[in-house]
């Protein structure tokens, strides 16, 4: 739909753009409870657990999930400088660097691939198919539960992303959007930042702790 139909459908462009901004706030207020959940879980079987979950963690690999945090924050970056791109109007720009941090979404999701199979050839899966050997099953196995979990939930936000920014980046890029249009992109924006703050809580959670 056009952005001059759209426009005609809200009443304004004003109108429009405070109900888009709405539901992704509202959007986000749900992401926000659900991980808090998984949070919320996670300190309660740590504290019931202490000293299975720290030797757990101690099997994380901190290098592969620095260089994810490393991915993401840069990506983060990347996609603020897009948006100020289209809104100054540049779109050609603004794709390009669109489909740069979808890029970057790829790579964070090839490492955690690369993750998952240390994990897996090491034994530490979740629940009953724990067994990783070097650290007791009793709570090293719900460690590993909430971990996948976490992360899994994670790298389906990021996989949405992905495809989110890899659409605006080739819509901006025809040169769709611009200072009059800017919409999409800013709440593809903010749907990828969330991406990103909730891996600033997962990463210190799971692997600094």
């Amino acid at each position: 739909m056009p952005p001059e139909a759209v426009t005609e459908h809200w009443g304004s462009e004003d109108a429009r753009k405070q109900a888009a901004y709405l539901g992704m706030w509202v959007f986000i207020a749900t992401e926000v409870l659900l991980f808090a959940g998984l949070f919320t879980a996670y300190g309660v079987y740590r504290s019931v657990y202490p000293e299975a979950f720290r030797a757990a963690q101690l099997t994380m690999e901190v290098g592969l999930g620095t260089l994810n945090t490393f991915l993401l924050v840069t990506s983060s970056i990347v996609v603020a400088l897009a948006v100020h791109a289209v809104r100054g109007n540049r779109p050609g720009l603004g794709g390009a660097l669109l489909l740069l941090a979808a890029l970057l979404g790829v790579v964070f999701l090839v490492v955690k691939g690369v993750e998952y199979a240390h994990h897996v050839k090491e034994g530490g899966l979740p629940g009953d198919a724990y067994r990783f050997t070097e650290v007791p099953r009793v709570g090293a196995s719900l460690f590993f539960t909430l971990y996948y979990l976490l992360t899994g939930f994670h790298a389906l936000h990021v996989t949405v992303g992905v495809s989110v920014l890899t659409v605006l980046g080739v819509r901006s890029a025809s040169g769709t959007f611009g200072p009059a249009y800017a919409t999409p992109v800013e709440l593809g924006g903010m749907y990828w930042h969330l991406v990103d703050v909730i891996w600033l809580f997962v990463y210190p959670i799971l692997y600094l702790s």
